[in-house]
C-alpha cells in the first residue's frame, strides 16, 4: 500500500486546521480566492490519497469506512496546538505505517531480501522493544547501543544459519562427504583449520607473510566442477592481500613458496559459510588452483 509522503501530510494538516472544525468536515464557502485555491488544494490531494490509500487488493483501507477515516483527519488535524494530543496524533499516524510494514521490515532484515512471506517474525517482541527504547527503559539486550547492535547482529545470523541448515542439509554432506574423500587421497596434506593441499609444482621462492600482496594465478571451482572464478580466463594474474581473502585461501598463501603450484580444497566454514554469494552456493566447499606467480614489494 502506497503512503502518504510527509509533505502531503503536513500539507493536510495545515490546510485542515487552517478550516477549523470539531469532527464534522467543514462546508465550502468559496467567498474569495483564497478559498478557491484552498479548496482545489484540497481536491487535489484528496485525489491522491483516494488513489493511494483506498485500494482493498493492495491492502489499502475498505472505503465503506471512509467517514471513520475522515474522522481520523479531522480529529488529528483539530488537535491544535494541545501538545499531549498532538503527541497522541502523532503515535497514530506512525502506528498506522508500522502496521502495514513492521512484518515485511523484520522478514527481509532477518532472513534477506528474498524472504518467504510465510517466514515468521513477532511483532509484539518488534514494539517492545521499540517502545523500550522511546520510552529510554533498559532492554534485555544491554544498556550500550553497541551491545545491541552487537547481540543483534549475532542472533540474526544464528538464526540464518539454522534455517540455511535446514535448506541446504543435503548439500552440506555432500561437500563434508568430498572433503573427506579428499583428505584421504595420495598426495594431499593437510594445513591449518581444515584445510588440504595438493602440489602440482613444488616452488623454492620465499613465502609470503600474513600481510603480504602477492601477484596469482587461480581458478575457483565447486564440488560440482562449476568455475565460479579464474584469472586463467581473464588471461591476466590477480593481485591481491593475503590477509584480504577467505580464510582457507590465505591459509594456503602463507604456506606455499613462491613458484608453486598447487589445488586447494576449502571446505565451507573457511570459506563462505552460510552467505549466498549467487554464483556459490551456501556450504560450500571450494577447490582453487593458485599459483603464486611473487611477493610484490
Amino acid at each position: 500500500m502506497k503512503k502518504i509522503s510527509m509533505m502531503l501530510a503536513a500539507a493536510a494538516a495545515v490546510i485542515m486546521s487552517a478550516c477549523g472544525g470539531s469532527g464534522k468536515a467543514p462546508e465550502a464557502k468559496l467567498t474569495n480566492d483564497l478559498d478557491s485555491i484552498c479548496y482545489g488544494i484540497g481536491i487535489s490531494e484528496g485525489r491522491n490519497v483516494a488513489m493511494s490509500m483506498f485500494d482493498a487488493e493492495r491492502g489499502g483501507i475498505d472505503s465503506a469506512y471512509i467517514d471513520d477515516f475522515v474522522k481520523g483527519i479531522l480529529d488529528a488535524t483539530n488537535a491544535g496546538m494541545d501538545e499531549k494530543k498532538k503527541a497522541y496524533y502523532a503515535g497514530l499516524g506512525l502506528g498506522g505505517q508500522l502496521s502495514s510494514q513492521i512484518d515485511d521490515y523484520m522478514r527481509n532484515i532477518i532472513y534477506g531480501r528474498d524472504a518467504d512471506s510465510a517466514a515468521v517474525v513477532n511483532r509484539d517482541q518488534f514494539l517492545a522493544g521499540f517502545i523500550a527504547t522511546l520510552k529510554s527503559e533498559t532492554t534485555l539486550y544491554g544498556d550500550s547501543v553497541e551491545a545491541v547492535m552487537q547481540k543483534l547482529s549475532e542472533n540474526i545470523q544464528a538464526l540464518r544459519d539454522k534455517a540455511a541448515e535446514k535448506k541446504y542439509g543435503q548439500y552440506i554432506k555432500e561437500n563434508e562427504a568430498y572433503m573427506k574423500k579428499v583428505s584421504g587421497e595420495a598426495g594431499v596434506k593437510p594445513l591449518a583449520n581444515g584445510v588440504y593441499y595438493k602440489v602440482v609444482k613444488e616452488g623454492t621462492g620465499e613465502v609470503p607473510a600474513a600481510d603480504a600482496r602477492v601477484k596469482i594465478h587461480y581458478e575457483g571451482k565447486t564440488i560440482d566442477g562449476n568455475v565460479f572464478d579464474s584469472s586463467y580466463e581473464r588471461n591476466e594474474p590477480a593481485e591481491m592481500s593475503c590477509n584480504g581473502v577467505v580464510p582457507g585461501f590465505s591459509t594456503a598463501l602463507t604456506s606455499m613458496p613462491v613458484g608453486s603450484k598447487w589445488e586447494v580444497y576449502i571446505p565451507a566454514d573457511q570459506a563462505y559459510g552460510s552467505q549466498d554469494m549467487q554464483v556459490i552456493k551456501p556450504y560450500s566447499t571450494l577447490i582453487f588452483t593458485i599459483e603464486l606467480l611473487e611477493i610484490l614489494k
